[in-house]
């Protein structure tokens, strides 16, 4: 992973002056009201689960129907006034042939491609967000006005740039903040990915040993990624808070260098709390839980599926060519068999919910 000299300044600068960067985007806002004002919201359509579960894939796939506008690689770091970020970067516009991403994991991604850029905004308006010592769940009781007001304007924004009707968002944090987003959005929709745990940890942990590599290399990184809205691995690492014990059980593994035991632990977390998501009345009718694997298997089922519960004609998809979507292959012995009981002992209570029965996968 290389960052050069002015991206990273202008990161820097973004971040550093995000409340700032908040009043510019109003007054971005201000001259693109009567535009805005014209732009309904209807029905948006949120990827939120645990990192390494099939987001991005997801996230491409549903971008490529055509029916979705969402953010782009190129919309970091002033995510907070895009129209004038893309005016600007219009006049510097080249071609760029797709390359492989820092992950090493077979997506090739151009400035224009789909990803996750929501969390700055998120981070600007909550600051407690990704804090060491908070919660990091928003509820259905929380009030902010002014971040309703701001957030409903920028999905308008970015249906306007993409010349979409519905809005699209990767956010592998959003499941925390369901029921407030479908307080302030009623009829959003949630797809949310789940993977068989043993090599959804694995995954999660090769992906910290490769960027907390690139970390040692460039002491940058881990500013770069905070600055993205991204703790899931690397030297900024934090657990997603959902409960006292839970968080603590994940960082006392990640202290004593257990790796596995820490992303098992986290898992675990993660999806029983979605789990109680899906059997809430309050939540239920917004969720839609894919699995990684059933979408590797069948991915025009999976996408049709996914269209019909964000209300999306589904009827072109029978043209593509599905080649591209496979689950990575891996090793014989890859996964040491003490690993995998390991994981397994952990999460197996909350997996059997999802369908997973084995530490096979």
């Amino acid at each position: 992973m290389k960052l050069g000299t002015v991206d990273y300044a202008l990161v820097r600068l973004a971040s550093a002056a995000s409340p700032w960067m908040a009043w510019l985007g109003d007054r971005e806002t201000a001259v693109m009201r009567s535009e805005l004002d014209r732009i309904p919201l209807e029905t948006p359509l949120f990827i939120s689960g645990l990192a390494r579960s099939g987001t991005t894939v997801l996230l491409e796939e549903l971008t490529g129907t055509g029916h979705f506008g969402t953010h782009c690689y190129q919309d970091f770091p002033f995510v907070m006034t895009p129209a004038w970020w893309q005016k600007f970067l219009g006049r510097f516009a080249v071609a760029q042939e797709p390359v492989e991403r820092a992950h090493r994991d077979r997506i090739r991604i151009t400035p224009q491609s789909p990803e996750a850029f929501e969390e700055p905004i998120w981070q600007t308006f909550f600051p407690h967000i990704h804090a060491a010592d908070r919660l990091h769940q928003i509820d259905a009781t929380t009030e902010h006005p002014e971040f309703e007001r701001f957030y409903r304007d920028h999905l308008r924004k970015v249906l306007m740039l993409r010349s979409r009707r519905r809005y699209l968002s990767k956010g592998n944090y959003n499941f925390t903040r369901l029921p407030y987003i479908t307080r302030i959005l009623p009829d959003a929709r949630f797809v949310i990915p789940v993977r068989h745990p043993v090599d959804h940890v694995h995954s999660l942990v090769r992906q910290h040993q490769l960027f907390t590599s690139y970390a040692q290399d460039d002491r940058r990184i881990g500013r770069y990624l905070a600055a993205a809205g991204h703790y899931e691995f690397g030297p900024q690492r934090m657990p997603i808070r959902l409960t006292e014990s839970g968080a603590s059980r994940i960082e006392t593994a990640w202290q004593r260098g257990d790796e596995y035991g820490g992303y098992a632990a986290q898992w675990h977390e993660v999806y029983r709390f979605i789990d109680a998501m899906r059997q809430s009345p309050d939540t239920a009718q917004h969720i839609l839980i894919v699995r990684y694997e059933d979408f590797c298997q069948d991915p025009h089922g999976t996408l049709a599926g996914v269209l019909k519960h964000a209300d999306c004609d589904a009827t072109h998809l029978g043209e593509k060519n599905w080649d591209h979507i496979s689950p990575p292959t891996r090793k014989d012995g890859e996964i040491p068999d003490a690993v995998r009981d390991q994981v397994w002992a952990e999460v197996a209570e909350v997996a059997s919910r999802f369908g997973y029965e084995s530490a096979a996968n």
